[in-house]
């Protein structure tokens, strides 16, 4: 066997699998190897009924009374039994399964695994496991992985393909030398990538985390530096010395920028002018100032003779940089008679529209264009482009900011990020840039106050969600579901926005939005919300980015707990963009104190780096089944923030590989980047 064999190669996989499998993106061998499991579970000693402990997820002993029934009606068939003890009752609830009722007979000990949930004073616990006590007693000294699925497909079926193809001899060539292993104390590939599937044990398990974490940041790393090396050879085509129209825009703004702004100014300013085209990150918490720093970059390309762009990850984001700086040019043309064109190109556009932004883009009778991934189609060309700017950058894969720069001779480049991302670590993710951080606030920006809350407070929080609206400003609720679900007990935005309807006056208008949405009555809603006809807007994390509307002054999250601290930090980032006083709300389900203690770390701090840093240390450096809860940074196996340390260590080892890499390497990289360009994104 082959890692270049196909999937369909394997015993079991005929017409059926083979298709459920390539809609995970596995159709090789060394694909389905490398499909990491999501997470782990471990197996603890059973408990009685008596003994079991809500929200929890555990293995509970015991027998039905009675066979299982069938639960007539719905949406979805049911199967249900109860296990009864010294007078408590769980309900054991099963979707899909009606063959459990010929396997489960009553009267019979069998064990229960699953998490028990309280609702109306009762005990449930759906979708359990269910294990004869023998064939527990062997799962409890093993760690067994958990796989993302797709229809067609279940646990079993993955985990006996994955075994199959470690019956065979080793698979892969081990391509970093001995000795380095041994100094880095990084186990051997083979060994790893079968234990990250099949752990021998926990302490393998975390040998194997190790291993594969460190080749991800490592090949990476390798990509990055390649990238480097090319940039770096690039000298400047377009020069711009003098910046007196980003002075004259300085002057006329309302406000006057922050240090930090400055000095990130001074540092883009000197590579206009330096001998190599610029490439940097300009990397500011929410709300620190980046666009202003952005128009003054593209105003001085255009004084210099040639063209800008800016890429942006929503339409509506691209639309609001548009509309804002047609707005501030128009003030800059009445202060200096200097007129700046802009354009807007978005996938929306009807074809007409996007032809007649092409020719204008051509032949340079547009300055500045702005707009989404629109702007890497292969139509669009440029007369003289200069200077890309990508807004947002941790939304784009790696290969997208070289798309665009193709667009031109070597254009400047300029990313921004909002991520909260240690410097220590940017040196390494963003190894091709250099680093310029705004670290300070516009003083008008008056602190947003935050509090942790439980669902006890939601009549009070309603109460100051009126309050807010009858003196002119607006609100966002964050739900972390769609609709309902049988599955979880959490809030939505379909019921959630009913419910606020009729406990808010009729005068309020309520609406929702979803990622679900086709894009035009997302783009629609979000509209209406900015022009404030619509007062409170109940919407999932699609708001994250993509939506600036100052008058917006409170924001309420609901199972706060469900969401990552730097999520709840961006979506944050939604208020305070105006001078009136704004307030993030908080409201935690559970009853966890750990839960309560990262949530508490957000009310305490506005500072998305120091966010991250209280998170890391937290959470701890250890916990090996945290494979990627920090969200941010799309690696399969290594995570950000927990493992910091290990990507340094990569970092530092790669650029002990400048020379020709070995050809297995060479292999492992080339792979690597093909994956990146539609996986890892920053």
């Amino acid at each position: 066997m082959k890692i270049t064999d196909a999937v369909r190669s394997l015993k079991g996989v005929g017409d059926k699998t083979e298709k459920s499998l390539n809609k995970l993106g596995i159709f090789t061998i060394e694909d389905l190897i490398e499909f990491y499991p999501r997470g782990y579970q471990s197996y603890e000693a059973p408990v009685y009924l008596s003994d079991a402990v809500p929200e929890k997820r555990q293995a509970i002993i015991g027998y039905l009374h009675r066979g299982l029934v069938r639960i007539p009606g719905g949406r979805v068939e049911k199967t249900s039994g109860t296990l009864i003890e010294d007078g408590r009752r769980l309900q054991l609830l099963w979707y899909r399964m009606p063959y459990l009722k010929k396997q489960i007979i009553s009267g019979k000990n069998y064990i229960f695994y699953g998490t028990v949930k309280t609702k109306n004073g009762q005990w449930t616990m759906e979708q359990p496991e269910v294990y004869e006590p023998e064939a527990y007693e062997k799962l409890q000294s093993t760690v067994q992985p958990v796989y993302s699925l797709t229809e067609g497909l279940h646990q079993k079926t993955l985990s006996k393909l994955i075994r199959q193809v470690f019956d065979e001899d080793p698979l892969f060539e081990e391509y970093l030398p001995e000795d380095l292993r041994e100094e880095l104390k990084l186990s051997e590939y083979n060994y790893a990538v079968q234990n990250i599937h099949f752990p021998e044990n926990r302490e393998a398990l975390g040998q194997a985390r190790r291993r594969l974490g460190f080749d991800e940041f490592f090949l990476f790393a390798l990509a990055i530096q390649r990238m480097k090396h090319f940039r770096e050879r690039s000298e400047n085509r377009h020069r711009a010395a003098s910046l007196t129209w980003a002075g004259a825009f300085i002057k006329g703004l309302s406000y006057t920028l922050t240090g930090a702004q400055m000095r990130a100014w001074e540092d883009i300013s000197r590579d206009f002018s330096g001998d190599h085209a610029m490439n940097r990150l300009l990397q500011g918490d929410v709300g620190s100032g980046k666009t202003v720093l952005a128009q003054l970059a593209l105003l001085t390309g255009v004084q210099a003779g040639y063209q800008g762009c800016l890429m942006a990850p929503t339409e509506v984001l691209a639309r609001q940089h548009y509309e804002s700086f047609v707005r501030d040019f128009e003030k800059f043309r009445e202060d200096t008679g200097i007129n700046i064109r802009c354009g807007l190109l978005i996938g929306s556009m009807k074809a007409g529209e996007k032809r007649r932004i092409y020719a204008a883009a051509a032949s340079h009778e547009i300055d500045i264009l702005i707009g989404t991934h629109a702007l890497i189609q292969e139509g669009l060309t440029f007369e003289n482009l200069g200077l890309v700017i990508t807004d947002e950058q941790h939304r784009f894969g790696v290969n997208q900011r070289e798309w665009l720069s193709g667009k031109g001779r070597t254009p400047h480049i300029l990313v921004m990020s909002a991520t909260p991302i240690p410097r220590t670590l940017a040196i390494v993710l963003y190894g091709d840039l250099d680093i310029s951080v705004i670290d300070e606030f516009p003083a008008r920006r008056k602190p947003i106050k935050n509090c942790v809350v439980d669902t006890g407070y939601r009549p009070a929080a309603y109460r100051f969600i009126e309050k807010q609206v009858r003196e002119g400003h607006q609100v966002y609720i964050i739900c972390p579901m769609v609709e309902e679900s049988e599955m979880m007990d959490l809030e939505n935005v379909i019921d959630y926005t009913d419910r606020l309807k009729n406990i808010l006056p009729p005068h309020i208008c309520v609406e929702y939005l979803h990622g679900k949405m086709n894009g035009a009555r997302k783009d629609a809603i979000m509209e209406r919300f900015r022009d404030n006809e619509i007062q409170v807007l109940v919407s999932t994390t699609v708001i994250e980015v993509g939506i600036n509307v100052p008058n917006a002054t409170v924001m309420m999250v609901e199972n706060a707990e469900r969401f990552g601290l730097a999520q709840l930090h961006q979506l944050r980032g939604r208020v305070g963009r105006g001078e009136a006083q704004s307030y993030c709300i908080f409201v935690q389900s559970g009853k966890s104190d750990r839960s309560k203690e990262r949530l508490e770390i957000l009310v305490h701090s506005n500072d998305g780096f120091y966010i991250a840093g209280e998170d890391l240390k937290l959470r701890g450096p250890g916990d090996m089944f945290g494979l990627r809860q920090s969200g941010l940074m799309d690696f399969h196996i290594a995570d950000l923030y927990q493992d910091g340390d290990l990507l340094q260590m990569a970092g530092d080892c790669a650029k002990k590989f400048k020379n020709e890499l070995p050809e297995n390497l060479e292999r492992r990289m080339n792979r690597y980047m093909l994956m990146a360009g539609k996986d890892i994104v920053l």
